[in-house]
């Protein structure tokens, strides 16, 4: 198992940024793929962005393509998103998780196995 903390929500205008970061420990953190979903109250759990274990391959939802971008430090064990031109439908719980199999990734929450607590962001208009 891993255990992930996210941090770098909060409170932005439209058209601002924000930084998340999520923290990994427990497991060979550079093995596994990492992926970032939100959450809206009321509404399923919706993919964002997801990153392959060596950071080779990225992949995006079409409503976050080109506004935001996921990285990740495996010296650091951590995994970022990096959310530009930020719109109020951007509000949501942004939780980070990690792959349930080594050197995997994916889009669905299926293809992931350990989740972080959330973080909340809202952006105002």
């Amino acid at each position: 198992q891993v255990q992930l903390v996210e941090s770098g929500g909060g409170l932005v205008q439209a058209g601002g940024s924000l930084r998340l970061s999520c923290a990994a420990s427990g497991r060979t953190f550079s093995s596994y793929g990492m992926g970032w979903f939100r959450q809206c109250p009321g509404k399923e759990r919706e993919f964002v962005a997801a990153i392959s274990w060596s950071g080779g391959r990225t992949y995006y939802s079409d409503s976050v393509k080109g506004r935001f971008t996921v990285s990740r430090d495996n010296a650091k064990n951590t995994v970022y998103l990096k959310m530009n031109s930020l719109k109020p439908e951007d509000t949501a719980v942004y939780y980070c998780a990690a792959a349930n199999t080594i050197y995997g990734v994916g889009s669905n929450p299926g293809d992931f196995g350990s989740w972080g607590q959330g973080t909340q962001v809202t952006v105002s208009s």
